[in-house]
């Protein structure tokens, strides 16, 4: 049960108890974004979220992540138009550390000049960044065209020329008016004590700052909206950015609750109808997601879409008839009721981690004024008709109030006139009737949001060997209503070849798109129904289906998931769409360059193994892969005899066993051994290959042979990425901290079964890169050369302890993991073991390892930008 309380100078804490994870998050949410900046401020909001880590009274630059990192804890921030919010997850006995150094930073960050000089470079080449990120260009398209005078229509990331006017005194001036006690929330949630956090808060937030808040500066009011707003752009991108979006409401407002439920029904998920029509049906968009943006002051409902050039009219014309539809007619009450559970789910789903706890209440207290919202948004979800639906769409999906706007390729063609008269039709023309749904009839009853059995913790793991070969191990956790389950085998990229590249991508994502007995859109349905996900994932050495769902819903969801896994039937025409889209992706890798830096480092890095090739395969062998191919793989390689079964949550180990021997006890009987893998020759040289693409950033990707998953160096490995990467490791603070050279920096170890490799990489601009090459080299040598001092390895040993136990919070994380841990023969080593692991390792072993990978002369090196 959340409480919510004030300190005598205004600062309003909310809190919940959660034992379910021996962790805690705290979250300071201050009531300023970029909304709120005079047009001399562009940026300043978010400017903020960097200074704010960069040094206080009592902690120099660097320590504070160096502080929360060392105690296996995760530190960051995000500015948005209307709040800025910095949060720490953290193990609870920790807790009051972590506490404070929140504090200390909102309290009393000092802002030093030289400091901020550094961090203006660094927000300008995140800016950068932003500008070769086409998703981050359509979105700048559509708030400057949907917003006239508002604020909103400007990026809340600032603009270079705006960032580099910043002083000291503009920045202090901002801190001084905003970050003042009652204009701050502090929302915390985790396994801690009411009491204690009372105590912990008093000292560290309370008392009088010295800063009496002097209000909220006015906002420029948007005008009334009239007529049609249209901007198409011709833009360097492979594939058309293409949105169609309407005025809406502020939060809070009575019609955002339907707007939230048509959003999910438009365009959120496979079974959505856009995604049914618009994608599937008439194949002309590539991906089309809906959302209902309602911030502090009116916001958007809008769909976004990504295609082909060729088809940006009728794609256009598809989406606004279905629209329209909504408008003519209501939608059934078993549409509804399905929408209305997938929302409410969302609270349970929320609820798997203590960030996600913190951060809902946040939003409530900070941006709706009270806690209570939340249980009056779900009430009026609850009480939503279809006539009231159609009643909302009528009122906000006017063709005439119509934003379009548009990157578009070489080839796109797509004129403001067409646009006009692509909406002028719809308008006049009678509303087509809904699209049916085809799933059979599930009683959705009323989500639970029971927290399970109080102080009830996790059971030990069940393991059970089939007769048909396959492992099967459950894990009991009853703290929340879910459960996840997942069905893994040995293959993917390892599996492939040139011939058959990206036959493992395409089979994940064609797993679930059709049975013997139920068709990919009664699939897609009836995970909404379960109010949960499915989908198959292809990685570099396995292949997995994965799914969640309310655990009140486990014999149909599991049986639902175990027909995707033995009997998918692979029809023509979704293998057909899916290769379609699987071949656009590739045709816009160019699109994300870090991506293309990647792809192009494992060419260099490998030569003959299956790892040097990209997930996603290559034109020419996706255009070769059909059904049959499928079909041969799935029965050499997804045989129960080869697989591995997890389920994870609020489940009955007797009732999870029982399916398992019911679906995957009996082989069928057409397994094949793995495939003879070529062993990749050793680097007789350093490699470097470059790529030119005409980007505001350079990409680098340096890196090394590395280690296997079951080698037991891996350890001494994953702890020298930990000394390197974080916030407080070597790479961000030498070339990030100190050199301004980046706002990307890290490094990587990944193992395979065969060696993986060792790598560091960087966004920097184009006139920095030598001298970046320079600093991670130099960063690079020192490990190799000089032992690790105790103290910093420790530091990197708490983080990576920490954030493994943060990030295992969720069901569907345990999971996965277990189910890799056994796949490899580890025997849920990592699982169970991995903090005694990594809490082993000595610098010696460190810098042993680091001699064996680290070799400048069989490195591999891949550059890709202007």
């Amino acid at each position: 049960m959340a409480i919510r309380y004030a300190l005598p100078n205004g600062l309003t804490v909310v809190f919940e108890e959660q034992h379910a994870a021996k962790v805690a998050a705290f979250q300071v949410w201050v009531k300023v974004g970029s909304a709120d900046e005079r047009p001399d401020q562009a940026g300043l909001a978010h400017l903020h979220e960097h200074m704010l880590f960069k040094g206080t009274e009592r902690r120099g630059p660097g320590e504070i992540a160096r502080d929360v990192e060392a105690h296996g804890g995760e530190i960051n921030a995000w500015t948005s138009y209307d709040q800025t919010v910095y949060h720490i997850v953290i193990a609870s006995q920790f807790a009051k550390m972590g506490l404070d150094i929140l504090g200390d930073a909102v309290r009393r960050s000092a802002f030093d000049a030289e400091e901020l000089a550094r961090e203006i470079e660094v927000v300008c080449e995140e800016i950068k960044r932003s500008q070769d990120t086409p998703s981050r260009r359509a979105s700048r398209d559509l708030f400057a065209t949907a917003y006239e005078r508002h604020p909103y229509r400007l990026p809340v990331i600032g603009t270079a020329e705006s960032v580099r006017s910043f002083t000291r005194e503009k920045v202090l001036e901002f801190y001084h008016r905003y970050y003042t006690p009652r204009n701050l929330v502090l929302s915390v949630s985790g396994d801690l004590d009411e009491k204690e956090l009372r105590a912990w808060v008093d000292e560290i937030f309370g008392g009088d700052w010295g800063r009496p808040f002097e209000g909220m500066a006015k906002r420029v009011d948007e005008p009334a909206f009239t007529g049609r707003r249209i901007l198409l752009r011709p833009d360097d991108v492979k594939e058309a950015w293409l949105h169609l979006a309407f005025p809406v409401p502020q939060a809070g407002h009575p019609d955002v609750p339907a707007l939230d439920v048509l959003a999910l029904m438009v365009g959120q998920g496979d079974a959505s109808r856009l995604a049914r029509e618009v994608k599937r049906r008439h194949n002309l968009v590539n991906d089309i997601h809906a959302f209902a943006y309602t911030p502090q002051d009116p916001g958007l409902f809008s769909v976004a879409m990504t295609l082909q050039p060729g088809h940006c009219e009728r794609a256009l014309e598809e989406t606004a008839r279905g629209l329209a539809t909504l408008r003519a007619t209501a939608v059934t009450a078993d549409e509804l009721s399905t929408a209305k559970a997938l929302l409410e789910s969302d609270a349970v789903y929320q609820r798997e981690t203590v960030q996600g706890v913190a951060r809902k209440m946040g939003y409530y207290q900070s941006g709706m004024g009270s806690l209570d919202e939340e249980a009056r948004y779900y009430e009026a979800i609850r009480a939503l008709t279809p006539e009231q639906v159609r009643a909302v769409a009528q009122k906000y999906f006017r063709l005439d109030h119509a934003i379009v706007t548009a990157l578009l390729p070489e080839g796109a063609g797509l004129t403001e006139a067409q646009v006009h008269a692509v909406l002028d039709k719809v308008e006049r023309e009678p509303a087509a009737p809904p699209p049916e749904r085809k799933a059979s009839k599930v009683s959705q009853g009323e989500p639970s949001l029971r927290l399970g059995a109080k102080g009830k913790g996790p059971s030990d793991i069940i393991t059970e060997k089939l007769p048909s070969g396959a492992t099967v191990l459950v894990r009991v956790e009853p703290a929340v209503p879910l459960f996840a389950v997942r069905a893994a085998f040995m293959g993917g990229l390892r599996y492939e070849t040139a011939a058959d590249n990206g036959i493992t991508t395409l089979l994940s994502r064609s797993l679930t798109r059709g049975t013997p007995t139920r068709d990919a859109e009664e699939i897609s349905q009836l995970v909404d129904i379960y109010a949960g996900s499915m989908g198959g994932m292809a990685g570099r050495n396995s292949m997995n289906l994965r799914g969640e769902f309310l655990s009140r819903h486990f014999e149909p969801a599991f049986r639902l998931f175990a027909d995707s896994v033995l009997h998918p039937s692979f029809p023509e025409a979704e293998v057909a769409r899916e290769r379609t889209l699987m071949l656009q992706d590739i045709l816009t890798r160019e699109d994300k360059p870090s991506s293309v830096a990647f792809d192009l480092f494992n060419r260099t890095l490998y030569r003959t193994h299956p790892y040097r090739m990209p997930s996603l395969g290559e034109k020419e062998s996706v255009e070769a892969l059909g059904p049959d191919a499928l079909r041969a793989y799935h029965a050499r390689y997804m045989d129960p005899s080869q697989l591995v079964l997890t389920v994870v949550g609020d489940v009955k180990v007797d009732e999870v066993l029982a399916l398992a021997r019911e679906y995957f006890g009996k082989p069928k009987g057409k397994a094949a051994p793995a495939p003879a893998i070529a062993t990749e020759a050793r680097l007789e040289s350093a490699r470097v290959e470059k790529r030119v693409l005409a980007k505001a950033q350079t990409h680098l990707v340096m890196g090394f042979r590395g280690l296997t998953i079951n080698d037991p160096r891996r350890h001494a490995l994953e702890a020298l990425t930990g000394v390197l990467s974080g916030q407080g490791g070597r790479l961000f603070v030498e070339l990030r901290d100190k050199r301004s050279m980046a706002y990307s920096v890290s490094s990587f170890a990944v193992e395979g079964v065969e060696p993986g490799y060792f790598a560091a990489y960087m966004g920097t601009s184009p006139e920095k890169v030598d001298a970046a090459l320079d600093g991670i080299r130099a960063e690079l040598r020192r490990v190799r050369e000089e032992r690790i001092p105790e103290a910093e390895l420790e530091r990197a040993k708490q983080n990576l302890i920490g954030t493994h136990e943060i990030g295992l919070q969720r069901n569907g994380a345990r999971a996965g993991m277990m189910a890799m841990d056994t796949l490899y023969g580890l025997n849920m080593d990592n699982f169970l073991h991995y903090a005694e692991h990594i809490a082993a390792v000595t610098p010696d072993q460190v810098l042993e390892v680091a001699r064996e990978v680290i070799d400048f002369d069989r490195s591999a090196l891949a550059i890709v930008g202007p």
